[in-house]
């Protein structure tokens, strides 16, 4: 046999079909785990603003005290860098590849909480906060895309899904700490989860089809047999179609702007629903509702939407995409109408914020995500995941940073159900545009979309 026939064969066996009598190591677990840390940083710098808007406030020096103008952007300025971020990852993740990306984010992240935490004036806090939303942006593209490349596609689902429960772990960190950690030593806090992520990367392998992208058999096998236990199982798109690179004329394929135009409408739907200006703005909300204990309030929803994201985690490989992303889009609306929280039903504006993030977190809170790094072939996920992440996150400011004046001009019943309405269209999306990928390879989702 010559080297070429060898090497042949060695690459048919990475390739070949997932065997379920193949033993399946668990290191995976432990991979996915390390990757999902980066969620887990970008859900507490979301959540961040939350406690520490009304702890600047309160307990700032006079020329960190944040008006209400500061205050939105405060909130709102963590998703225009994470929009210029998930422009970086796209470019990062094909060219650093996915693992060193990760390592990369953690920087920004660091940096980021480290100016908030010596912040002398409001233009420090704003820079900090830039900062982790450019790793925000960073993490929530190369995150997702890591976790479906070393994962078998009975697992995938699971996997995939613990991208939204981590971010929704970061931000119920953020209001338990914001209880007894003032704004400063709240930022302190921030630091940690990336520092573990830089400590339990570096000993994770890249994952295999980004090694074979660029011909490391032996290292794609290695990879295999730390993660799986065997390199039996994995399944790839044809070699070669890699070096392409991506050029305007692909998307006249359907195999590329299909999945690109549910891609970006994916996470438009995500972010129209208002779950990021109502997760911002917790803590506010239930204080304008004349709760008595806003921060339990807020802690409550964190709670809520961590138990329902582990449920759609539990069952996203049984129920599959679609199903969950139809419930979850009817389950919204029906919390939309808040009620009249001014005749003291305080505990009706909790209940309806409940309902609200609990069905969002079964659907359209994780599926998003892992769709985004389902669908897409390996020649164009760079950059096609990019404009998905760019699109979540331009969309999460304009909603976060609007959100306060919608309020004002159509009154509080008024901008609900207008979220309600982009719901109801989102699951006429779903039921029209979007295929079933549970238990399915990525390279049959690729055909799919190409019509094989």
């Amino acid at each position: 046999m010559s080297p070429e026939d060898a090497e042949e064969t060695e690459t048919l066996s990475l390739l070949r079909p997932p065997d379920a009598s193949v033993p399946r190591g668990r290191r995976v677990f432990l991979a996915a785990f390390a990757a999902a840390l980066g969620p887990l940083s970008f859900g507490f710098a979301l959540g961040y603003s939350s406690p520490a808007i009304p702890s600047l406030r309160r307990t700032a020096p006079p020329a960190l005290r944040l008006g209400d103008s500061a205050a939105s952007w405060f909130g709102a300025i963590v998703t225009l860098g994470a929009a210029a971020g998930g422009v970086l990852g796209g470019w990062l993740v094909d060219r650093a590849g996915r693992k060193l990306s990760l390592l990369l984010c953690t920087v920004p992240f660091v940096t980021g909480f480290a100016v908030i935490t010596a912040a002398q004036d409001v233009w420090m806090l704003l820079g900090g906060r830039l900062l982790t939303g450019l790793a925000c942006g960073v993490a929530s593209l190369v995150a997702p895309v890591y976790i479906s490349e070393i994962a078998y596609p009975a697992i995938r689902g699971l996997l995939g899904s613990c991208v939204q429960l981590m971010v929704v772990t970061g931000i119920l960190l953020a209001y338990v700490a914001g209880w007894v950690l003032e704004w400063r030593w709240l930022a302190v806090l921030g630091c940690v989860p990336p520092t573990f992520m830089l400590l339990l990367m570096c000993c994770m392998p890249e994952t295999p089809r980004f090694l074979l992208t660029r011909h490391q058999h032996q290292e794609a096998m290695a990879a295999l047999r730390f993660l799986w236990g065997s390199e039996e199982g994995w399944e790839e798109p044809p070699l070669g179609a890699e070096h392409q690179g991506f050029h305007l004329a692909m998307l006249r394929r359907p195999g590329v702007y299909k999945p690109l135009v549910i891609g970006i409408s994916l996470m438009a739907f995500q972010q129209l629903s208002g779950v990021n200006a109502i997760m911002f703005y917790a803590k506010t909300i239930f204080e304008e509702a004349k709760f008595k204990d806003s921060s339990l309030a807020s802690v409550t929803v964190g709670i809520i939407q961590v138990l329902f994201t582990a449920v759609a985690a539990l069952i996203m490989d049984r129920a599959g995409r679609r199903l969950l992303l139809a419930l979850s889009g009817l389950m919204v609306p029906i919390s939309a109408e808040p009620g009249d929280v001014h005749v003291g039903l305080a505990w009706l504006a909790v209940g309806s914020m409940c309902l609200f993030i609990a069905g969002f977190a079964v659907g359209w809170g994780p599926i998003p995500w892992l769709l985004m790094s389902e669908i897409f072939p390996l020649h164009v996920k760079g950059v096609a995941t990019g404009v998905c992440v760019l699109t979540n996150w331009f969309m999460a400011f304009l909603v976060t940073k609007e959100f306060s004046s919608v309020m004002e001009i159509l009154r509080p019943h008024g901008a609900f159900w207008l979220t309600a309405a982009f719901c109801v269209l989102s699951v006429l999306f779903t039921l029209t545009s979007i295929p079933e990928t549970k238990g399915r390879t990525l390279e049959q989702i690729t055909a799919h979309f190409e019509g094989r």
